[in-house]
Parts: C-alpha cells; structure tokens; sequence
C-alpha cells in the first residue's frame, strides 16, 4: 500500500506539488480569517450598582439604600453572590451571576439599564 503511494508520488512530482501549495495557500487563508482571541475573558458575569446620595453618612447610605436593594438582588433568579459596601454619600453593589447564566440576559433580570 505504502510502496504504490510512493510509487504514484514520484510518477505524478507535478501534482503532488500543485497538491502541496493549494493546501498552502489553503492554511494561510485559514490562519488570516480565523478570529483568535490571545486573552480570553475569564471574568465573572456580574452587574455593579452604583447609588449616590451626596452629603449622607455611610450609615444612612447603609441603612436606607445598599441594605434594602441588597437584600432584594439576593432573590433574583441566578444570582451566586451579592456584595455590596457603602461610603460617604454612595455605595457599590456587585451583583455575581452563576458561569451558566447568560450574558445577555443579565439585565432583564436586574431591570437594570447598562451605560458605559
């Protein structure tokens, strides 16, 4: 079987070679079209929530805005870890989705609008 490839190799050079470079013209066309990604995105899904309410304490901002909405994100359907933390006059929320929750679908069940 091998002997009557080699055979057909070296009877028919030309073909073989026309063979070769279509497939070398092939593979590089491949490699320019092909998207590749040199750092892939190992972030967690998440949301941040950013309050303001200038001039209130930490404790105010606390008691009366992160505490509330914490608590209420906590029961969205997905949702793996809510963390949250107040200053001086606002507070942030990061709000951890499950890896299998989709990203476009984030949103809708925040009810939150994304802006960047």
């Amino acid at each position: 079987m091998i002997n009557r490839l080699i055979e057909f190799s070296l009877k028919n050079r030309g073909l073989i070679l026309l063979a070769y470079a279509l497939l070398a013209v092939w593979g590089y066309w491949a490699l320019l079209r092909t998207p590749i990604e040199a750092i892939p995105d190992l972030s967690e899904n998440q949301v941040i929530v950013y309050t303001d309410w200038a001039g209130r304490s930490p404790q105010e901002v606390e008691d009366q805005i992160t505490y509330p909405l914490t608590v209420n994100l906590q029961g969205l359907a997905g949702v793996r870890d809510v963390r949250s933390s107040s200053a001086l006059g606002f507070s942030m929320i990061n709000i951890i989705f499950q890896d299998t929750t989709a990203e476009h679908c984030i949103p809708c069940k925040t009810g939150l609008s994304s802006t960047s």
